[in-house]
Order: structure tokens, then C-alpha cells, then sequence
């Protein structure tokens, strides 16, 4: 194999993707309390778990942000549920996040 020099722009992976990711089967109460207080802390559970074990954390604040995985038909029970045609993608976003807003406010 050459030694090419990576472009640009995957210069920034090149230090993750030497990373090794560790997974963690543990009992769901060490889980749920380790969520809990990443929550409290404002981290990921990830850190989390780092600052657990003493190492360093990424400090820099991150944008919030929650995620959902919709495929085709979860678009099209969503499309049905807010009367609106599944293509109209950012539409559905958008009445998601009503959604969601509304059961953080009623919580």
C-alpha cells in the first residue's frame, strides 16, 4: 500500500477512526443509573462514562439534539396522522417537534 496523503477534508477522522468503540452489556439498573446521570450532567452517556472512569471529556458544549430514525412507512402512519401527504417530509418534521414540545410541557 502507497502512502497517499488523505485529502482535506478526512484529515479531522483520521484520529476517530483509530478510536475502538467499547460496548458495555451490564445490568439495565447500572445503565439507567449511568443515563440518569449523564442527564443531570448535561453530557452523553458516553462521556459520561469517561468522566466515570477518569478520563478526560470533550468540554466544548454540544448542541442538544435528539434523534429518530423514520423509515418509508413510519412517514406514511406519520403522514396519516397529521392528514399531510408522507413526501412532505419537513412538514411532518415540523409537527414532530410540536409533538414533542408538548409532551415536555405536559411532563
Amino acid at each position: 500500500m502507497t502512502n497517499r496523503k488523505l485529502p482535506q477534508g478526512w484529515q479531522s477522522s483520521v484520529k476517530a477512526l483509530k478510536a475502538v468503540q467499547v460496548a458495555f452489556d451490564m445490568d439495565e439498573r447500572v445503565q439507567k443509573e449511568i443515563r440518569k446521570a449523564a442527564v443531570e450532567a448535561n453530557l452523553s452517556p458516553s462521556e459520561q462514562i469517561r468522566l466515570i472512569l477518569g478520563l478526560p471529556i470533550n468540554k466544548k458544549p454540544k448542541r442538544p439534539r435528539l434523534t429518530v430514525s423514520l423509515n418509508h412507512n413510519d412517514y406514511q402512519l406519520l403522514g396519516a396522522k397529521y392528514n399531510i401527504d408522507p413526501q412532505q417530509q419537513l412538514e411532518i418534521k415540523r409537527k414532530l417537534m410540536d409533538d414533542l414540545v408538548q409532551f415536555a410541557a405536559e411532563h
